[in-house]
């Protein structure tokens, strides 16, 4: 493609090995990088040896650097477009970016790569024939059950942003307006400490109250008749029977197993008493 145009370079969302060939290539014969935040930035540019400057381009100066960019490009400078992690333009001011350029006719190229939104989906095992991303959900508890309930009957898996200081109330609304959903919190995705905890909203909402956490997260709700999650019987009592050896109360071995396996405490709850008769 010939110069004078705008890149979207998708960057890896933990795992720096990630990054894809093209973007590697895009960052290195850019004249510019735009970028969330350019320490963030750099680390990326130093593991693969590229040094191409890098500008920042974020939430608070994006209405005076937009211009200037778009400016640069019209003039025949290459510019990459980068957020933190991800794909710019999603949930980030990229997209201001990439809409200032088409409106001017510039040549805008989009590179696939890493994205929280699907990697989260498809590691939660919720129904993926539809989705709906729905960013960041209100931080007003009132605001955000507002916006839960109008999504209530929407036939699709739901997907969140969400920092980690506001999980546990997010979780606690989403138990409180979609009861018995299941629901999945999946955290520092491709990290040394990724973690995936599905289970019904419920749970969700009891088991992170007690928990302080670090790093990204993404909450994902399933859609209203997204059925029963199949339970591996056999398991489920070979895990009770391991925690009733070493002496784990019943109710709490039963929680444990809930959370463990993604299934409803009520369903572990009949298993044991099954085992108890």
């Amino acid at each position: 493609m010939a110069s004078g145009r705008l890149s979207v370079c998708a960057t890896p969302i933990g795992n720096l090995g990630d990054v894809t060939a093209r973007v590697i290539e895009r960052l290195r014969e850019a004249d510019v990088i735009a970028a969330e935040d350019t320490r963030v930035t750099r680390t990326l540019l130093a593991r693969y040896g590229i040094d191409t400057p890098a500008q920042a381009y974020h939430a608070h100066n994006l209405a005076a650097r937009t211009p200037v960019l778009v400016k640069r490009i019209a003039e025949g400078a290459h510019v990459a477009l980068v957020s933190d992690a991800g794909t710019p333009g999603v949930s980030d001011p990229g997209t201001h970016l990439v809409d200032a350029c088409l409106s001017a006719g510039l040549a805008v190229e989009v590179l696939p790569g890493p994205s929280a939104i699907i990697t989260a989906l498809v590691a939660s095992g919720l129904p993926t024939h539809a989705f709906y991303f729905g960013g960041f959900l209100p931080r007003r508890a009132g605001e955000r059950a507002s916006r839960l309930a109008s999504l209530a009957t929407l036939d699709a898996t739901l997907v969140f942003y969400e920092s980690p200081r506001r999980t546990a109330a997010t979780l606690a609304s989403i138990a409180a307006v979609l009861p018995g959903r299941r629901a999945c919190v999946a955290r520092e995705l491709t990290k040394m400490h990724e973690e995936v905890v599905r289970a019904e909203a419920g749970e969700l909402a009891e088991l992170f109250a007690q928990r302080e956490l670090k790093g990204e997260v993404v909450v994902l709700v399933g859609p209203p008749d997204a059925g029963a999650l199949a339970i591996d019987v056999d398991a489920v009592r070979a895990r009770l029977a391991t925690l009733a050896a070493a002496g784990v109360r019943r109710s709490e071995a039963v929680k444990r197993v809930a959370v463990e396996f993604g299934v409803p405490r009520n369903d572990v709850y009949r298993i044991a008493l099954e085992e108890g008769e």
